[in-house]
Protein backbone atom coordinates (compact mmCIF):
# COMPACT_ATOMS: atom_id res chain seq x y z
CA UNK A 1 0.00 0.00 0.00
CA UNK A 2 1.52 3.71 -1.15
CA UNK A 3 1.33 6.28 1.45
CA UNK A 4 1.69 10.00 1.04
CA UNK A 5 1.40 12.01 4.05
CA UNK A 6 2.47 15.63 3.91
CA UNK A 7 1.66 18.20 6.58
CA UNK A 8 2.98 22.09 6.37
CA UNK A 9 3.28 25.33 8.06
CA UNK A 10 4.28 28.51 6.29
CA UNK A 11 6.42 30.96 8.82
CA UNK A 12 7.08 34.79 7.59
CA UNK A 13 10.03 35.73 6.66
CA UNK A 14 13.62 33.84 6.26
CA UNK A 15 14.45 30.37 6.02
CA UNK A 16 16.67 30.61 9.25
CA UNK A 17 14.06 29.96 11.96
CA UNK A 18 12.41 26.68 10.37
CA UNK A 19 16.04 25.65 9.34
CA UNK A 20 17.44 26.14 12.92
CA UNK A 21 14.49 24.29 14.08
CA UNK A 22 15.17 21.08 12.01
CA UNK A 23 18.82 21.60 13.00
CA UNK A 24 17.64 20.76 16.69
CA UNK A 25 16.24 17.99 16.19
CA UNK A 26 17.05 15.74 19.35
CA UNK A 27 19.05 17.69 21.24
CA UNK A 28 18.38 19.67 24.30
CA UNK A 29 17.17 22.55 22.55
CA UNK A 30 14.79 20.98 20.32
CA UNK A 31 12.44 23.37 19.29
CA UNK A 32 10.11 21.48 16.89
CA UNK A 33 9.76 18.01 18.43
CA UNK A 34 7.17 17.61 20.86
CA UNK A 35 8.60 15.49 23.77
CA UNK A 36 6.85 17.12 25.98
CA UNK A 37 3.62 14.62 24.66
CA UNK A 38 5.00 12.23 22.55
CA UNK A 39 8.53 9.81 23.04
CA UNK A 40 11.80 11.91 22.47
CA UNK A 41 13.81 11.63 18.99
CA UNK A 42 16.87 10.20 20.07
CA UNK A 43 19.97 9.17 18.52
CA UNK A 44 23.22 7.14 18.83
CA UNK A 45 25.42 10.24 17.63
CA UNK A 46 24.56 14.07 16.77
CA UNK A 47 21.77 14.53 13.52
CA UNK A 48 23.93 13.90 10.81
CA UNK A 49 24.19 11.02 7.62
CA UNK A 50 24.01 7.23 9.62
CA UNK A 51 22.82 8.19 12.77
CA UNK A 52 20.70 5.66 14.26
CA UNK A 53 17.76 5.80 16.43
CA UNK A 54 13.97 7.37 16.53
CA UNK A 55 10.99 7.92 19.08
CA UNK A 56 9.16 5.39 20.91
CA UNK A 57 8.73 2.26 18.72
CA UNK A 58 9.33 4.06 15.46
CA UNK A 59 13.04 3.30 14.01
CA UNK A 60 14.95 5.33 11.42
CA UNK A 61 18.26 5.98 10.16
CA UNK A 62 19.32 9.76 9.18
CA UNK A 63 19.75 8.88 5.01
CA UNK A 64 20.19 12.55 4.40
CA UNK A 65 21.01 15.70 5.96
CA UNK A 66 20.92 19.31 4.78
CA UNK A 67 21.75 21.72 7.58
CA UNK A 68 19.35 24.05 7.74
CA UNK A 69 17.05 23.02 4.81
CA UNK A 70 16.48 19.05 5.18
CA UNK A 71 16.55 16.20 6.99
CA UNK A 72 15.23 12.43 5.72
CA UNK A 73 15.17 9.37 8.01
CA UNK A 74 14.84 5.85 6.20
CA UNK A 75 12.27 3.81 7.89
CA UNK A 76 14.11 0.58 9.99
CA UNK A 77 11.30 -0.32 12.17
CA UNK A 78 8.33 -1.88 12.93
CA UNK A 79 8.02 -4.10 10.19
CA UNK A 80 6.21 -3.44 6.92
CA UNK A 81 7.50 0.38 6.78
CA UNK A 82 9.64 0.96 3.57
CA UNK A 83 10.19 4.25 3.38
CA UNK A 84 11.24 7.92 4.64
CA UNK A 85 9.57 10.57 6.76
CA UNK A 86 11.65 14.63 5.94
CA UNK A 87 11.65 17.58 7.40
CA UNK A 88 12.17 20.25 4.53
CA UNK A 89 12.10 23.90 4.75
CA UNK A 90 10.91 25.51 1.36
CA UNK A 91 10.55 29.17 0.10
CA UNK A 92 7.27 30.49 -0.19
CA UNK A 93 5.19 33.30 -1.17
CA UNK A 94 5.33 35.34 2.01
CA UNK A 95 7.70 32.97 3.81
CA UNK A 96 9.36 29.85 4.10
CA UNK A 97 7.44 26.51 4.92
CA UNK A 98 8.20 23.89 7.19
CA UNK A 99 7.32 20.44 5.33
CA UNK A 100 7.04 17.14 7.30
CA UNK A 101 6.75 14.09 4.46
CA UNK A 102 5.89 10.68 4.90
CA UNK A 103 6.49 8.38 1.92
CA UNK A 104 6.58 4.58 2.39
CA UNK A 105 5.46 1.51 0.97
CA UNK A 106 3.03 0.06 3.69
CA UNK A 107 3.40 -4.07 3.72
CA UNK A 108 2.30 -7.00 5.67
CA UNK A 109 0.32 -5.67 9.00
CA UNK A 110 1.66 -2.28 8.31
CA UNK A 111 -1.50 -2.30 5.44
CA UNK A 112 -3.94 -2.71 8.22
CA UNK A 113 -2.00 -0.91 11.10
CA UNK A 114 -1.17 2.47 9.01
CA UNK A 115 -4.86 3.16 8.86
CA UNK A 116 -6.18 2.31 11.78
CA UNK A 117 -3.16 2.95 14.37
CA UNK A 118 -0.17 4.47 13.21
CA UNK A 119 -1.66 7.47 10.54
CA UNK A 120 -3.68 9.01 13.05
CA UNK A 121 -0.96 8.99 15.80
CA UNK A 122 1.43 10.22 13.54
CA UNK A 123 -0.64 13.19 12.09
CA UNK A 124 -1.40 14.15 15.55
CA UNK A 125 1.97 13.80 16.33
CA UNK A 126 3.46 16.02 13.43
CA UNK A 127 0.64 18.60 13.79
CA UNK A 128 1.84 18.89 17.87
CA UNK A 129 5.32 19.32 16.35
CA UNK A 130 3.94 22.17 14.10
CA UNK A 131 1.99 23.74 16.94
CA UNK A 132 5.30 23.59 19.02
CA UNK A 133 7.46 25.33 16.19
CA UNK A 134 4.92 27.81 15.94
CA UNK A 135 5.22 28.28 19.94
CA UNK A 136 1.35 28.27 20.04
CA UNK A 137 0.40 28.24 23.46
CA UNK A 138 -2.06 25.49 23.66
CA UNK A 139 -1.69 22.94 21.22
CA UNK A 140 -5.06 21.47 19.32
CA UNK A 141 -6.70 18.85 20.84
CA UNK A 142 -6.42 15.36 19.99
CA UNK A 143 -8.95 13.56 18.26
CA UNK A 144 -11.28 10.59 20.90
CA UNK A 145 -9.63 8.12 18.76
CA UNK A 146 -5.65 9.59 19.41
CA UNK A 147 -6.73 9.72 23.08
CA UNK A 148 -7.74 5.86 23.31
CA UNK A 149 -4.77 4.94 21.15
CA UNK A 150 -2.30 7.66 23.62
CA UNK A 151 -4.24 5.88 26.98
CA UNK A 152 -3.51 2.23 25.89
CA UNK A 153 0.03 3.10 25.23
CA UNK A 154 0.89 4.85 28.12
CA UNK A 155 -0.62 1.92 30.00
CA UNK A 156 1.70 -0.79 28.24
CA UNK A 157 4.63 1.61 28.42
CA UNK A 158 3.95 3.04 32.04
CA UNK A 159 4.55 6.79 30.94
CA UNK A 160 3.11 10.01 31.87
CA UNK A 161 1.36 12.39 29.05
Amino acid sequence: MQVLNTHVRVFPGGPERAGALIDSLATAEDGLWPHERWPAMEFDRPLGIGADGGHGPIGYRVAEYRPSRRVRFAFTRPAGFHGYHEWEVRPVPGGHELRHVLEMDAAGLAVLSWPVIWRPMHDALIEDALDKAAALSDPRPWSRWVRLLRLGYRTRNRISV
